[in-house]
């Protein structure tokens, strides 16, 4: 009887480990990178991406010729990068996400965001979208459009953790056990 339990605590953990390793690292711009050359269409870019809490985003670019600024909805829209919420340099820059919401990156070089090297990082709370309140994140650049929730454990839905194959294992193994032992 102890085998099982401990069998059934381990293939949990196990289960567990798999699942926060989920996160993806998405390289903007692909193999193009984050550059002005090929008119790379960054809006496109990013709209093709499920962009999810723990997943990275990775700038890499040539640092004699870009940067990369973290700001605001109204200077991402306008290319203003005079006072940014954040620059990075060094030209393979990790981002990890850790919040729902919009997150705004723009080359601050004089005239490369009016080229197009700007990208809108839309992180949706897929849990919250049939919620009817929404707010802005805490990290997330505020926007005029409205934006989803940070989860947090008074709205998060039960099933969240338990996504794909594992997840589904894992519960069907965590009620199983219940009723078991």
């Amino acid at each position: 009887m102890e085998l099982v339990e401990r069998s059934i605590v381990f293939l949990m953990m196990t289960m567990v480990a798999v699942q926060v390793s989920n996160a993806v690292v998405h390289k903007v711009g692909d193999s193009s990178g984050w550059t002005i050359i090929g008119n790379i269409d960054y809006k496109k870019w990013s709209a093709t991406k499920n962009f999810q809490i723990g997943d990275t985003i990775v700038f890499e670019y040539n640092a004699q010729f870009h940067n990369v600024m973290r700001v605001t909805h109204a200077m991402y829209k306008s290319c203003n990068g005079s006072l940014p919420l954040t620059t990075f340099t060094t030209g393979k820059d990790s981002i990890k996400i850790t919040n729902y919401g919009h997150h705004f990156f723009l080359c601050g070089v004089p005239g490369h965001c009016q080229a197009g090297q700007k990208v809108d990082i839309n992180v949706l709370n897929v849990s919250a979208a049939a919620t009817p309140t929404k707010s802005p994140s805490a990290l997330a650049s505020p926007v005029p459009v409205a934006t989803t929730p940070a989860l947090s454990p008074n709205n998060a839905s039960p099933l969240t953790t338990a996504k794909g194959a594992f997840g589904f294992v894992g519960l069907a193994m965590t009620v199983f056990s219940s009723f078991y032992f």
